[in-house]
């Protein structure tokens, strides 16, 4: 998942480079919504390995 959030970063870095603003809006917001999915993971899987 976080492999994701870098492609969508990375394209959204290149589409406002281009001056794809649409695109780079796009790109990002999706980015931003995977990378915070990935953290919220990665965090249930730490308390959840904590527990045991």
């Amino acid at each position: 998942m976080l492999r994701w959030a870098i492609t969508f970063i990375v394209i959204a870095i290149i589409a406002g480079i281009l001056g794809f603003s649409g695109i780079a809006g796009a790109s990002a917001g999706f980015a931003k919504i995977l990378f915070f999915v990935f953290v919220l993971l990665f965090v249930g899987t730490l308390f959840k390995g904590a527990l045991k």
